[in-house]
């Protein structure tokens, strides 16, 4: 199975454009598409996006999905675990990393000062 990622060397990341709220996420949320597709109707592909909250966002449901993930928090401070409220939960800093298979559920997640995470999704290979 080929990767659907283009040679892409080092170039500035425009963080003014090209930003979109992804299905089923709340308006305060926003990626931001870096390289790849990841088609879930299909099962395949990859995808590695930048992930931004605004200040006081935050989502009211655990995720899951059945593709990998793997999520590095650059700037700002994320809550994982709050209740329906936005109460509650375990903060994190940045400089911090996770890494969930297929499945796991987790969440719901949200950002007092608001966050940019860098996430990579994948499925396994067939």
């Amino acid at each position: 199975m080929a990767i659907n990622k283009i040679h892409d060397e080092f170039k500035a990341v425009d963080l003014s454009t090209g930003w979109e709220v992804p299905p089923g996420y709340p308006s305060g949320i926003q990626q931001k598409v870096l390289s790849g597709i990841l088609d879930e109707k299909n099962k395949s592909g990859s995808r590695t996006r930048i992930l931004r909250f605004s200040p006081g966002i935050y989502t009211t449901k655990p995720f899951v999905h059945d593709y990998w993930e793997e999520v590095f928090l650059f700037s700002g401070d994320l809550t994982v675990g709050n209740d329906e409220k936005g109460e509650g939960g375990e903060a994190f800093q940045p400089f911090t990393y996770a890494v969930r298979p297929p499945g796991a559920f987790h969440g719901p997640f949200k950002s007092e000062k608001g966050c940019m995470l860098l996430e990579i999704h994948y499925y396994d290979p067939v």
